[in-house]
């Protein structure tokens, strides 16, 4: 007996027709309002001063020159904050990851004595601390000031980034897994190394973001708590190179005239891009562990 198949067709009422115009132009509309900015201030990096300053550069680069550039890659302070940099992010990442996602798993575990009372003192950090001079004093006299080590062990753990690991664990790694762990003879830590980490990858890439981002834009830890220009950050780096060109740019309009403040100006958009492009880069390789681990943390919550 032959039988007919019939497709069925959505219908689109004129209504839902307007409807998805009016959301697909909305949609396109704020793209364009987030990505404008970021996309302008690559060609205004590489495009002539005079014609950004006049407003003749909108969307395509005008009289392509990487003078900006040149100025800046050939500041040997800035080759250095490069490196500190990476190493505070390589370093600094790891140490947060290490005590970041061991207390989250201890304070996920019903068996922990006083966890409620840990949990409490964690919390109240987030909203009350020591202060700046008292931080200071407290750095100073533990002879950690003006050392490398200071930009690694100062803010080693992100409270809301232990939470995030605490919320995971406790509504991921169920306690029977662990009974029959101790029933094989696994002990607590190989139980957390062998089992635990290789299911939070998704967390780890998401708490590792979260702390890299941080290493990598810090520079408030920089300025008050480093004095060799050795062991600066590319942010500090970056902001004294602003500051020094601000100058400049002051005394320009007074002495050299407008040419060499445009050329400033656009130094500062390729500073700009400098210090933002080795993240971009990053980024896309976590990315598709990012809103997972953040969901999982979140809803499950």
């Amino acid at each position: 007996m032959a039988s007919s198949v019939s497709k069925s067709k959505t219908y689109y009422s004129p209504g839902d027709r307007v409807f998805d115009l009016v959301n697909i132009c909305v949609t396109a509309f704020w793209v364009l309002v987030c990505i404008y900015p970021l996309y302008f201030i690559v060609i205004a990096s590489f495009s002539d001063p005079s014609l950004v300053s006049l407003g003749k550069v909108i969307f395509i680069p005008k009289g392509i020159t990487f003078e900006g550039y040149v100025k800046i890659l050939q500041n040997k302070e800035l080759w250095f904050g490069y490196r500190n940099t990476i190493l505070y992010v390589i370093i600094g990442t790891s140490f947060n990851l290490i005590l970041t996602l061991t207390a989250g798993f201890a304070l996920s575990r019903k068996e922990l004595p006083f966890r409620r009372i840990i949990m409490a003192i964690f919390t109240i950090t987030m909203f009350i601390n020591g202060g700046l001079i008292p931080t200071f004093l407290l750095i100073k006299n533990m002879g950690l000031y003006n050392t490398f080590w200071v930009m690694i062990l100062l803010n080693g753990v992100s409270v809301y980034n232990m939470i995030i690991c605490r919320t995971f664990f406790k509504s991921t790694i169920p306690d029977d897994l662990w009974a029959a762990a101790q029933i094989d003879g696994c002990t607590e830590f190989r139980f957390f190394f062998s089992i635990v980490l290789p299911v939070s990858g998704a967390l780890i890439a998401v708490i590792a973001l979260y702390y890299a981002v941080n290493h990598w834009n810090s520079y408030f830890n920089a300025m008050i708590y480093l004095r060799n220009k050795e062991l600066y950050s590319l942010q500090l780096v970056l902001r004294n190179i602003l500051l020094t060109n601000q100058y400049t740019d002051d005394m320009a309009d007074l002495d050299v005239g407008a040419d060499t403040s445009m050329k400033l100006q656009t130094m500062k958009y390729a500073i700009i891009v400098v210090s933002t492009v080795p993240m971009l880069i990053v980024y896309p390789f976590v990315q598709k562990h990012f809103v997972k681990g953040v969901m999982i943390g979140a809803i499950k919550g």
